[in-house]
């Protein structure tokens, strides 16, 4: 089969890390040759990119920095790692992607989703999600889940109004765009998520 690229998008919080490993244990016994990569980062420079994105002491970063930033980090790892995976026919399951800007920068920001696109369509190419998995939760609830966890980066200090924002911004895009992006209830049993995540990707990889 040719390659086939998955996203795993949603607000912070939402349990996205745990339903990826989830997925590629079962996709590999299935006998898929699996890449896991996580935006920003991913590569060296990638990462590199991404501690400065994150850095809790950067407040002053501007909007249009930030879109760059991350357009530059994905435009590093489309080119190290994720074509080159789709090219030799490999499952690529990325934490994030163009998806996370249009919402995190295009909406919560006010630059536009619009904008944010065609600035990443220079980043990405024709590299493009086949499926983006959205792993749907309250910005409150997903930031109260990670300040359980660990010490906040840049982007979960921001306000509960702005997690609120990112929220509603996913919703809007799969209704935009509902042949790609998948909704499913974030506040359901580990369990429940995983079985309707592999409910869909079985159902694309059936028609492969």
């Amino acid at each position: 089969m040719s390659g086939l690229f998955i996203t795993m998008e949603g607000a912070d919080g939402a349990g996205k890390s745990t339903q990826i490993e989830k997925l590629k244990d079962y996709l590999s016994n299935k006998g898929y040759d699996i890449i896991l990569c996580r935006e920003p980062g991913g590569t060296v420079i990638s990462e590199a990119i991404r501690t400065v994105i994150l850095n809790r002491e950067f407040t002053e970063m501007g909007n249009m920095t930030e879109l760059l930033l991350y357009a530059s980090a994905r435009a590093q790892l489309v080119e190290e790692v994720i074509r080159p995976a789709l090219e030799d026919g490999k499952i690529v399951i990325c934490d994030r992607f163009v998806d996370s800007s249009a919402v995190y920068q295009g909406v919560a920001r006010g630059m536009g989703s619009q904008l944010v696109y065609e600035v990443n369509r220079y980043a990405m190419g024709d590299t493009v999600p086949d499926i983006t998995i959205l792993l749907d939760i309250k910005g409150k609830e997903g930031i109260l889940r990670k300040k359980k966890q660990a010490q906040l980066d840049r982007m979960e200090m921001e306000s509960a109004a702005f997690h609120e924002k990112v929220s509603d911004g996913y919703r809007m895009l799969a209704k935009e765009h509902p042949e790609r992006i998948h909704m499913i209830d974030g506040t359901q049993t580990i369990e429940a998520i995983h079985s309707q995540i592999i409910e869909v990707v079985d159902a694309i990889l059936d028609t492969e």
